[in-house]
């Protein structure tokens, strides 16, 4: 996957860059698989703004994703679609009797490869065993948490974890952030990086492009009054907003701080901090 760069022709396009979608196959989605997506304008039931700057952007379809990996039969990729979703790409695949599924693609996954799921599975790009089954030292990704609940971890563009070791019924994984932590050696995932890996290179080049993925602009707190956020206020360019104040959240929780819950009950999982001091 590669990246392009345009000619300063307009200012948009001065900085912009965009991946070439080269890897991309096929260009209409499986109609099958695809579910509406309702906005919610970052609202929830009641109405009331749950998650600021969301709003507009481009319609779109919600592609289902196979992230369990249950069928044990083996599957042919016959294509790689762009997903408006998420970050990286996705594979469609088709078993022996016909069936159609979306997996995520990692890198190398490409067009009449074949993949499968299962115990004894072999650990090449694109198949999804169990850790107890993966060799040390493997590059993996869409892990689960808990056995037979579906991947959650390391599924975004480029991203990927290493299986370091085992210790009884819990295999050492260590996660993108640099985290070592415990998973249940039952608990599947799927061999290989992420593919997409340059997208956190990408720019959109103007404030447009943006709206189109469905983010509205972001206002600074220090621009506000004080009614409005906590830093805001002050006469003129004010960092102080009338008195020497600590940067904050609009709802008064103080930057800088962790924000992860003490005493949480994974903390048991966890080997090793992402941070060590």
């Amino acid at each position: 996957m590669s990246l392009k760069s345009f000619k300063p022709t307009t200012p948009s396009n001065r900085y912009k860059v965009l991946p070439s979608f080269d890897e991309i196959t096929k260009s209409t989605p499986e109609k099958s698989l695809l579910q509406p997506i309702r906005k919610s304008g970052g609202r929830n039931n009641n109405g009331r703004i749950t998650t600021r700057h969301i709003g507009g952007g481009h319609k779109k379809h919600y592609r289902l994703v196979d992230f369990r990996r249950t069928r044990t039969d083996v599957a042919k990729v016959i294509g790689i679609e762009y997903d408006p979703n998420r970050t990286c790409r996705i594979a469609l695949i088709q078993y022996t009797d016909g069936t159609k599924s979306y997996i995520l693609a990692p890198v190398g996954l490409t067009v009449g490869m074949q993949v499968q799921a299962g115990e004894n599975v072999a650990p090449k790009v694109g198949n999804a065993m169990p850790l107890k089954n993966v060799p040390l030292g493997t590059a993996i990704h869409n892990i689960e948490v808990r056995p037979g609940t579906g991947g959650k971890i390391a599924r975004s563009a480029g991203q990927q974890a290493v299986l370091s070791n085992r210790d009884g019924e819990y295999a050492l994984v260590k996660m993108p952030s640099g985290e070592i932590r415990k998973f249940r050696v039952e608990c599947f995932c799927t061999i290989g990086q992420v593919g997409n890996t340059q997208h956190m290179n990408e720019s959109s080049g103007k404030a447009g492009r943006t709206r189109w993925m469905g983010i509205r602009p972001t206002v600074r707190g220090m621009c506000m009054n004080p009614v409005d956020h906590p830093n805001g206020g002050g006469e003129g360019k004010s960092k102080s907003g009338g008195g020497r104040q600590h940067l904050k959240s609009p709802w008064g929780h103080v930057k800088g701080q962790k924000t992860r819950r003490l005493r949480k009950p994974s903390d048991v999982f966890i080997v090793q901090r992402r941070k060590t001091k």
